[in-house]
């Protein structure tokens, strides 16, 4: 019997790494003879690094890199392992045949990089009170995209998941070499924040990066907001990251001013770009500046790990995360899973930390929460692990004797 176990971060409890492992503890407990693929899984946000590296057998590096306030600190990236097979070699940008016979395929050159925004620049590095997305900046982000390229990443992806920032990825292309001039012709501030969008006068790309220019770089989004609107980077996602109503009709107004200067110097419109409001409008940022794309953070990792692969000839899969409910239909790590699973034949089991009665039940075969009767959210999240491998015993017992 084949057991692929996929789950997400079961956000603020465990780890998706971890979590797999004790949903596998379940599994064999039941079934010892059982082929187990541990495929830790991430949609963009955190967990993005540790789920890719611990599914591909890659490894960690770190980087010198600022805050969103401008304070030094040490971020991690990582460099992916295995090479994938979903796709026809390098269509990816992955580790290719070619990268292999020259050996690149166990080094860093010619590899593939995954970096989370939110080591950098993440609300969870700034204290609640100096939460302001009007100084907040990705220039952070950038320095660490640019450590993975000099790395010798071919490919970045990017989860931008929990940011602080609404600066339109205006300092993250800044750490990269984009320059930005304010309407008086002054060069603008490095490391600029939300603040500054509403002087911004020019663009000039000219002197990016040129790994950043030759690399792929593709973003792992989340959601699907665009840059500005009434469901924009500002109106939804500013209240968040520390915006009065005073402060979110500034940003709304500064990177409407940004998509227009974009579009007048670079000849890209990201006024409406799906996505593009993702991280404060990082995700646009890296569309026009850097030419990325921007994909399903949970189809873009499903991809990079070799999910369609690995659940080719399986029996069962099971995955999950922190809550299901009816968002987790809307492209969310689960579903994507669950869709991959069944398409291979494979039965798919949900446990999750908690079920709500909205949740997307008919998706899978069989649905268990952490959390019920006799235990509380509290102790599920403090004391995770246990409690997956009883869930996970009792959906493979459940599962066998079908």
């Amino acid at each position: 019997m084949k057991v692929v176990i996929a789950p997400d971060t079961f956000k603020e409890s465990i780890s998706a790494s971890r979590a797999a492992a004790a949903l596998a503890e379940g599994v064999l407990d039941v079934c010892a003879s059982a082929q187990i693929d541990v495929c830790p899984m991430a949609d963009g946000g955190d967990g993005t690094v540790e789920a890719m590296v611990a599914a591909t057998g890659g490894t960690f590096a770190t980087a010198d890199v600022i805050d969103p306030l401008g304070s030094s600190i040490r971020a991690r990236f990582g460099l992916l392992g295995a090479p994938v097979q979903d796709s026809l070699p390098g269509e990816l940008g992955l580790v290719t045949a070619e990268m292999q016979a020259d050996g690149q395929g166990t080094s860093g050159s010619g590899r593939v990089a995954v970096v989370e925004m939110a080591s950098a620049s993440g609300l969870h590095l700034v204290r609640g009170e100096d939460r302001n997305p009007l100084a907040t900046t990705t220039f952070g982000t950038g320095l660490l995209i640019m450590a993975a390229l000099e790395a010798g990443a071919v490919e970045v992806i990017v989860g931008i998941g929990g940011s602080a920032t609404v600066d339109g990825g205006c300092g993250a292309a800044q750490a990269l070499g984009v320059s930005f001039v304010d309407v008086d012709g002054e060069g603008c501030i490095c490391g600029m924040g939300g603040g500054a969008l509403s002087t911004l006068g020019s663009i000039d790309i000219s002197d990016l990066y040129a790994p950043a220019a030759e690399a792929r770089i593709r973003v792992a989004c989340d959601v699907t907001n665009p840059l500005i609107g009434p469901n924009g980077a500002a109106a939804v996602y500013g209240p968040q990251k520390g915006a009065t109503r005073e402060m979110v009709d500034q940003l709304e107004a500064g990177l409407s001013r940004l998509a227009d200067i974009i579009m007048r110097d670079l000849g890209i419109d990201v006024s409406t770009l799906p996505g593009g409001g993702a991280a404060g409008g990082l995700g646009a940022g890296l569309a026009a500046f850097t030419g990325a794309t921007l994909e399903s953070g949970a189809e873009l990792i499903a991809s990079a790990v070799g999910l369609k692969r690995r659940l080719a000839g399986a029996d069962l899969c099971i995955t999950g995360e922190g809550r299901l409910d009816a968002q987790s239909a809307s492209g969310k790590t689960v579903s994507a899973v669950a869709r991959y699973a069944r398409d291979a034949g494979a039965a798919v089991v949900c446990i999750a930390g908690q079920v709500t009665d909205d949740a997307p039940r008919d998706m899978f075969s069989d649905v268990r929460s952490l959390v019920d009767e006799e235990i509380t959210v509290s102790a599920a999240m403090r004391n995770p692990e246990p409690l997956l491998k009883a869930r996970a015993i009792e959906a493979m017992r459940v599962f066998l004797s079908a």
